[in-house]
C-alpha cells in the first residue's frame, strides 16, 4: 500500500477528526454512532491480561489508544499520517508511535500479543488486506488476537443502497467516500482471515461498522 495513498486526506482532516467521531458532522453521524462503545469493544474482545503488547494500526489522534493505555497494555502504534501522529502525540506524549501502515509495521515476528485497529482497514484493496492479515499472523504469538472494527458491508446490495441513500440525503461527501475507498463485503473478509490462517467472528456495531475479532 502506498504510504500517501490518503495522507492528504488525513493530515487535513486531523484538526476536525475528533469533532468528527463526536458527532458534528451530518453526513458521518451515522458511521460514528456509538463511537466511545465500538472503541471499549475493540480493547474488550481483546481480552488480554494487563501488561501484554498490542500493536496499534492506524492510530489517528489516538483515541483507542488511551483506552488500550488505560486497560494496562504495552500499545506500539503505527500512523502514516504526520498531522494525526502529532495530534496523538499531544494528547498522549508517553505513547510509542512510528510512522507506518498494515504493511509496514516496525516489529519482531512473535512479538505482539495483539493487534488492534479502528476505522482503518478499509483503506487496502482486497490484495493489500490479505497480504496485511498473513504479515499480522506473523507479528502476533500463538495464542494471539486481531481485532478490528470498520466499516463493512453485508453484501453487494447493502453497498448499493447505502451509496443510494447518501446520494439522496444530499450527503455528498460521504457517497464520495463510499464509492472510492475498499470498503469490503463479508464474505469476502471472511475468506480473507480463512486464507491466512485466522479464525475469526464478526459483530455489527452500526449501520456500517463490523467488530472483526480473531485469533491465531
Amino acid at each position: 500500500m502506498s504510504r500517501a495513498r490518503f495522507n492528504d486526506l488525513f493530515d487535513q482532516w486531523a484538526d476536525d477528526y475528533d469533532r468528527t467521531v463526536a458527532g458534528s458532522n451530518p453526513e458521518y453521524q451515522e458511521v460514528f454512532q456509538g463511537y466511545g462503545k465500538i472503541l471499549e469493544g475493540v480493547v474488550q474482545e481483546l481480552s488480554l491480561p494487563p501488561g501484554s503488547y498490542v500493536l496499534e494500526i492506524g492510530v489517528g489522534t489516538g483515541n483507542l489508544s488511551r483506552l488500550l493505555l488505560e486497560a494496562g497494555f504495552h500499545v506500539v502504534g503505527v500512523e502514516p499520517s504526520k498531522q494525526m501522529r502529532a495530534r496523538a502525540l499531544g494528547k498522549l506524549p508517553d505513547l510509542t508511535l512510528h510512522e507506518g501502515d498494515f504493511l509496514h509495521i516496525p516489529v519482531p515476528d512473535g512479538s505482539m500479543d495483539g493487534v488492534a485497529s479502528t476505522y482503518a482497514f478499509h483503506h487496502l484493496t482486497d490484495r493489500e488486506k490479505k497480504e496485511a492479515l498473513a504479515l499480522l499472523y506473523k507479528t502476533v504469538k500463538p495464542g494471539g488476537k486481531l481485532v478490528f472494527a470498520d466499516t463493512m458491508f453485508k453484501d453487494e446490495s447493502v453497498r448499493h443502497q447505502m451509496q443510494k441513500e447518501a446520494k439522496e440525503r444530499g450527503f455528498r461527501q460521504l457517497a464520495e467516500d463510499l464509492e472510492r475507498e475498499f470498503y469490503p463485503l463479508l464474505d469476502s473478509m471472511k475468506q480473507l482471515f480463512l486464507e491466512t490462517g485466522w479464525k475469526v467472528r464478526f459483530e455489527q456495531m452500526n449501520r456500517y461498522v463490523w467488530l472483526m475479532a480473531a485469533d491465531k
